[in-house]
């Protein structure tokens, strides 16, 4: 399932804009302050109401006040267009949410024609992805729980079942060198944790379980970073887990807190990248951070074929040489005015898609202004 397009009205500093023609591999450029965080976080927004309620989601944030734009009218809005290889046509989920007596409640919540509540009461069609659809009419216990996440739970709902395991899935990944360069206790980790703190736990599990994943997670570090010889995670007799690495020109390795912050960098983003599990969304904030510049092309590389697989990839980056790793349609900027921000796609804009079709790079044209808006007045 592939996000197409997203709309969002009153969300922080999105007060009313769209981005559309989503690719799968989508890069956000912007000044500080735009929102690049904020675009993330209404992923994160909907996952944390899928797993609890609206209300919990929003206490997370501050609270109605202050997720909702500032001087708006209306509820907030999210809507996202869906697309599916099992869809005869892309599908629309929306939802709005309004304050009522101090409480938090979804007003509005629809899936194309399959469901539609109003204020915690509505219908849901069941089977209907077959030609004998039925028509359920369904009151929810509280007013702030999405109506997707019972129903989710049922095979009759096979759209509403996508949808929910589309949001249980997304991944925001905020990597912390710091805390992924701490010993870990012994302990089971399937996958990298949004910090990446559990790094050496997953790397343990993909040594012992999987070894042609780890083979090939090495094997691409050994191209990228020169010396590097081997990787691997020791159990100590305490029941700690180290991380360590071993340079070939040296007989002992080293542990993962003396190497550099590139290499773990690297490293982490192969094992995100190359699991077992496949994430359908993945959001990642400025991953050249710590990378040497020749790094970030084949980085993006990485992204795009892992995009291409299946996995939705949104990028925010501040890194001209990122940029110019990067195709027309996959990049989109920022724009702030008057303390609301809206989305320009690059190949929306004539004078940037000449210069890229006469052979130009993308992050030399930012660097040279020519993305209209996207620097701060």
């Amino acid at each position: 399932m592939k996000i197409e397009s997203i709309r969002l009205k009153n969300f922080k500093a999105f007060k009313n804009t769209l981005m559309s023609d989503i690719p799968k591999l989508c890069v956000i450029v912007g000044a500080n302050g735009t929102g690049k965080s904020t675009f993330f976080d209404v992923f994160d927004f909907l996952k944390d109401a899928y797993k609890d309620n609206i209300s919990q989601a929003l206490n997370k944030r501050g609270g109605f006040g202050e997720v909702k734009s500032r001087n708006s009218d209306g509820p907030i809005e999210i809507e996202m267009k869906l697309s599916d290889s099992s869809f005869k046509q892309p599908i629309t989920y929306f939802i709005a949410i309004e304050e009522e007596k101090g409480t938090p409640i979804i007003k509005r919540e629809k899936l194309g024609q399959v469901l539609d509540f109003y204020k915690g009461k509505g219908f849901v069609m069941t089977n209907e992805l077959e030609a004998q659809m039925e028509r359920e009419e369904q009151t929810l216990a509280r007013q702030d729980i999405l109506a997707i996440k019972g129903l989710a739970q049922f095979q009759k709902f096979p759209i509403i079942m996508k949808l929910g395991s589309l949001i249980e899935n997304w991944h925001i990944f905020d990597f912390h060198i710091n805390n992924a360069k701490q010993i870990q206790e012994h302990g089971l980790a399937e996958h990298l944790s949004r910090e990446g703190e559990n790094l050496s736990l997953v790397t343990h599990r993909l040594y012992e379980r999987y070894p042609t994943i780890f083979n090939e997670i090495l094997e691409k570090l050994k191209q990228r970073v020169p010396g590097i010889h081997s990787v691997f995670a020791k159990v100590t007799e305490e029941g700690r887990v180290l991380l360590k690495f071993k340079d070939s020109h040296f007989k002992d390795p080293f542990l993962a807190r003396h190497i550099s912050d590139g290499t773990l960098k690297m490293f982490a983003y192969l094992v995100l990248l190359y699991d077992t599990l496949k994430h359908p969304l993945l959001c990642l904030e400025e991953p050249e951070n710590q990378l040497y510049p020749k790094l970030l092309w084949e980085l993006a590389e990485e992204f795009r074929i892992y995009a291409n697989r299946g996995g939705q990839v949104f990028i925010s980056t501040h890194s001209p040489d990122f940029l110019n790793a990067l195709e027309l349609e996959e990049v989109f900027w920022l724009i702030k005015n008057e303390g609301y921000t809206t989305i320009k796609r690059a190949k929306d804009d004539e004078q940037v898609a000449a210069f890229m079709a006469e052979g130009d790079q993308m992050g030399y044209l930012w660097k040279q202004g020519f993305f209209n808006g996207v620097d701060p007045q």
